[in-house]
């Protein structure tokens, strides 16, 4: 079994008192005595902030047993038409539930605009690399996968 890995997953292994850290290792211990565990490109890029550089986090993939793998040509578009989907199903602005009226809410704090959550193409391409390449995505964030990915089983 393949597993492909979300970044907030790696992110439980490097960040020092991350809270899901005990869980996250016995889930990746779990993967490795199962199969080989993959990591996308855009998964490699946001990791590579929490490393003095490339190196230790070469390392750390070699230690773990990680490894990297590019998405290719139908994962990339895969992820273009989940991105499409995406973007047209995304709301614009707060809309009330009952009656219908756009809301606009801003910080208390500092008065800026608050917008709902924001998905990037990064977490397009993981899914998608995780349908084409692997058996499943190892992640926190199902809800999202669940929708733009239905057929990817996810742990």
């Amino acid at each position: 079994m393949i597993s492909a890995l979300d970044t907030n997953i790696l992110l439980d292994l490097v960040i020092e008192n991350a809270p899901h850290r005990e869980e996250t290792w016995v889930l990746l211990e779990t993967a490795r005595r199962e199969g080989a565990m993959v990591i996308m490109d855009a998964v490699y890029s946001e990791l590579a902030g929490e490393f003095a550089g490339h190196e230790a986090l070469d390392r750390f993939l070699d230690d773990t047993a990680i490894r990297l793998e590019s998405p290719g040509r139908p994962a990339l578009h895969l992820a273009g038409d989940a991105w499409r989907s995406y973007t047209r199903r995304r709301p614009r602005s707060l809309v009330c539930a009952r009656c219908g009226t756009q809301q606009s809410v801003r910080c208390e704090s500092c008065g800026e605009p608050l917008r709902t959550r924001q998905h990037l193409v990064a977490d397009f391409l993981i899914g998608a690399h995780a349908l084409v390449h692997a058996d499943r995505l190892l992640t926190r964030d199902r809800g999202f996968y669940s929708t733009y990915f239905p057929n990817l089983e996810l742990a």
